[in-house]
């Protein structure tokens, strides 16, 4: 089977409690556990968390919450990897025969039945390790700068100065909704960021990281324009 792994720690400290905070008529933990259902791709959707309150959201969403992750793990320095892997052992521990694992972020209101099977699609069909949504940058970071001490600014890529818009590199990034791969690429510490992943490409107005308060408005507002227009 294969199965989804959503990281939800309490500790979150620029938006305190989000992955249980209402966004828009329901906890954040719960759009991500709903796409994950909705998908039937998966044969249990587990949250990892070290919170009993929610372990209770998650397990009221229909998703399973069968420990408690261990301090080591929801410490501000755990990696996502880290907190897949150990998922995984448990469930080998319990017998499972998984054949892929996605992790999907807890705040990942925007992700979508579609985006979920495209990428199992992709993993599938290709010979790379990760499957993992990616969007591209609002403007070329080619035409970047950083601001200088005393005054003015230097370009981050001087040499691309003249270069007109159209020529310059396409560069994509990590849209943080989710990532599939095999347990043993998992298990194996691979890195994601490779010639050996797969990209599936999010929309960019379906793309929000929500680490601050004004990303939070923003993703309320983006999210209720969304359900007005397949709504209306």
């Amino acid at each position: 089977m294969n199965i989804a792994i959503i990281p939800a720690r309490g500790g979150s400290k620029r938006i305190a409690r989000k992955n249980v905070r209402n966004f828009c008529g329901k906890p954040m933990l719960a759009w991500p556990i709903e796409a994950a259902k909705d998908s039937n791709l998966f044969g249990e959707i587990l949250v990892s968390t070290d919170d009993e309150e929610i372990a209770e959201i998650a397990t009221a969403y229909g998703a399973i919450t069968p420990f408690i992750r261990p301090p080591e793990l929801s410490n501000d320095h755990a990696g996502t990897a880290e907190v897949v892997v150990h998922a995984l052992n448990w469930g080998r521990q319990q017998g499972w025969r998984v054949e892929a694992a996605c992790c999907i972020y807890a705040t990942a209101p925007f992700v979508t039945v579609n985006d979920l099977v495209r990428g199992l699609h992709v993993l599938r069909s290709s010979q790379c390790t990760y499957a993992f949504s990616v969007t591209d940058y609002p403007a070329s970071i080619f035409r970047s700068f950083e601001p200088l001490r005393e005054q003015g600014v230097r370009m981050v890529f001087p040499e691309m100065y003249h270069k007109r818009s159209q020529d310059l590199p396409t560069v994509w990034h990590d849209a943080g909704q989710f990532y599939w791969a095999l347990p043993h690429t998992w298990l194996t510490d691979s890195c994601v960021f490779s010639k050996n992943s797969a990209p599936v490409f999010i929309p960019r107005w379906r793309v929000q990281d929500i680490d601050t308060p004004d990303d939070w408005r923003r993703a309320e507002l983006i999210f209720n324009i969304m359900k007005s227009q397949f709504n209306g």
